[in-house]
């Protein structure tokens, strides 16, 4: 047979170009998944160790808490002596106990009573109570802004506040126990005149009634 002879074309050259450089991609693949398939089996070596460890870890402690539930305690080794029965008390003992605690009830009752007024007497003042105590001391007419600020600072606890002040002056004035005053656009408040209303002294022109004469 003739001998069949491939001449050197053009498209040749393309097909050897294109399959070096095929086998040179798939190497520098396989290169770069060997390495990572490296990478993975020690990161594999490293969790399996680890996992030996921590698996032996928890064997032992498992076996040292399981020793430990199992002992028994000396308590539970002791045997406890039998308990001697009470002997039955008599009726009439319960009734006394019964009335001896029904006599103590009564008489704390007035110890009660006695503790709770000696708390309310001791409870702070109310705001009504700090504002007419402090109007009776002042010689000069307060505004409710410096009232509150005074008992604010006096009684920093109370958290007095202005408006609440005011709110309160407002309500002893409508019950004639302060007085108001104004002072072009201010209000100012005084403690209200309590002073009993001294009686009018008798003129000389006053005609005295005449007497009997016997």
């Amino acid at each position: 047979m003739p001998e069949t002879t491939f001449p050197s074309t053009e498209l040749t050259s393309q097909y050897t170009a294109q399959v070096a450089h095929d086998l040179e991609r798939i190497a520098k693949e396989q290169e770069r998944i060997g390495a990572e398939i490296a990478a993975l089996q020690e990161q594999l070596l490293g969790l399996q160790h680890d996992h030996t460890i921590l698996v032996n870890m928890q064997k032992a402690l498992g076996a040292s808490e399981t020793r430990a539930q199992t002992a028994p305690s000396p308590e539970d080794v002791a045997v406890p002596a039998p308990r001697r029965k009470a002997p039955a008390k008599p009726a009439a003992a319960k009734r006394s106990r019964v009335k001896k605690a029904g006599t103590e009830q009564s008489s704390n009752a007035p110890k009660k009573t006695a503790a709770k007024a000696a708390v309310s007497k001791t409870a702070k003042p109310t705001l009504v109570e700090l504002i007419r105590s402090h109007l009776a001391k002042q010689a000069e007419p307060r505004s409710a802004a410096e009232i509150a600020t005074t008992l604010g600072q006096a009684h920093p606890d109370r958290g007095v506040k202005a408006t609440v002040v005011r709110t309160t002056l407002e309500g002893l004035v409508a019950k004639s126990q302060a007085q108001r005053t104004k002072q072009g656009s201010s209000v100012f408040y005084t403690a209200a005149d309590t002073s009993p209303a001294q009686p009018e002294a008798p003129s000389g022109n006053e005609v005295q009634p005449a007497r009997a004469d016997r």
